[in-house]
């Protein structure tokens, strides 16, 4: 394989996976910038290893693998700070996450569109929690609320969310196609 058409067939795969690599990896560690740094270095590591993918195999499983083992990497680089869960009960939930992959992407999509009805304000407050990684006492400070009403307006909001996201997955599940 040439180094163009190497380079053009790893865009192209990873541009495929890249979503659902995200959101599994997110599932591994609690803190998202952790998560985005661990899917840095995967990404890092799927290129230098490219050579060693096999085309027409599953690129996303040899991707999550490649995952798997950077966020294990990563839980012995920050052990005393992390969550104390096994080896062994971090793979069981990354096999039941590989094999609910589709309906978490479906998940994700629904969530977007519901977080996509929120007024600013709120989306404004997600973004800074957990996109950001802010915490409770800076937002109250950047939004001018009380640390009380940051934690209950990001309640209310987790629970309109879900919510959301539970009625529209019902009406998906209700949705009957037309006979023709």
């Amino acid at each position: 394989m040439s180094a163009p058409d190497k380079t053009e067939l790893f865009i192209v795969q990873l541009s495929s996976i890249e979503r659902s690599l995200a959101l599994y990896v997110m599932t591994l560690v609690p803190r998202p910038q952790d998560a985005e740094d661990i899917l840095q270095q995967s990404k890092l590591v799927m290129w230098r290893c490219f050579d060693q993918f096999q085309p027409g195999t599953n690129f996303g499983a040899w991707a999550r693998k490649i995952a798997f083992h950077q966020v294990l990497t990563y839980r012995k680089r920050q052990k005393k700070n992390q969550l104390q869960v096994s080896d062994e009960f971090l793979e069981i939930i990354a096999s039941e996450v590989e094999s609910n992959d589709e309906a978490l992407e479906v998940q994700r999509q629904l969530l977007t569109q519901c977080m996509g009805k929120l007024d600013a304000e709120h989306r404004q407050i997600l973004n800074l929690r957990y996109h950001e990684g802010a915490e409770i006492d800076d937002i109250a400070e950047q939004t001018q609320k009380t640390e009380g009403a940051v934690y209950r307006l990001l309640s209310r909001i987790r629970k309109n969310l879900h919510e959301c996201v539970t009625r529209s997955l019902k009406k998906a599940d209700d949705y009957e196609p037309e006979a023709t």
